[in-house]
């Protein structure tokens, strides 16, 4: 199974570089869409993700048309996470998949309203109280990161600590 997370039009460094840091750890590629709202070299962004930058594979898109073009969705495996989702991230079953994308929009706006009608079936949603309008990006991107790996096993992660044996 290979993760691919998707930050369309990211506009925070910190929370970017939070996220590559999570996508190192896992093992998950890291897409990013054009227009950043941050250079690449944010000193921000860098501090973040920590020394993780080289145990990170990263790929940059010109445009989400650009990322979409490359990444057609197809047999379900493409997953937009809004608060306006249809569907509760954990009723789904990623385990039967190979290419598993989610995408995640920028912080003040989320997906483009247009991008979530084509592809209803496929928002998810993580459940909160109505008064509240969102989660961090990188807190939504860990809690989904992390339900994929739970569905499949954590395969090629480390389950048991290596300091109590």
């Amino acid at each position: 199974m290979n993760l691919n997370i998707v930050l369309v039009e990211p506009e925070i460094p910190q929370n970017t570089g939070n996220i590559a840091r999570t996508c190192a750890a896992i093992g998950a590629k890291l897409h990013l869409v054009k227009p950043l709202g941050f250079e690449i070299s944010d000193k921000y962004l860098k501090r973040a993700g920590l020394d993780y930058w080289d145990k990170l594979e990263i790929e940059e898109h010109e445009s989400l048309d650009n990322f979409l073009s490359k990444y057609v969705p197809e047999d379900n495996n493409m997953f937009f996470v809004t608060t306006k989702g249809k569907h509760c991230y954990s009723d789904v079953n990623y385990s039967n998949l190979d290419n598993i994308f989610l995408l995640f929009g920028k912080e003040t706006k989320g997906l483009p309203e247009n991008l979530l009608k084509k592809y209803i079936n496929n928002a998810i949603r993580i459940p909160m109280r109505k008064t509240l309008r969102s989660l961090n990006l990188s807190n939504s991107v860990a809690i989904l990161a992390y339900e994929v790996l739970r569905q499949t096993n954590f395969k090629d992660l480390e389950e048991i600590s290596k300091y109590f044996d």
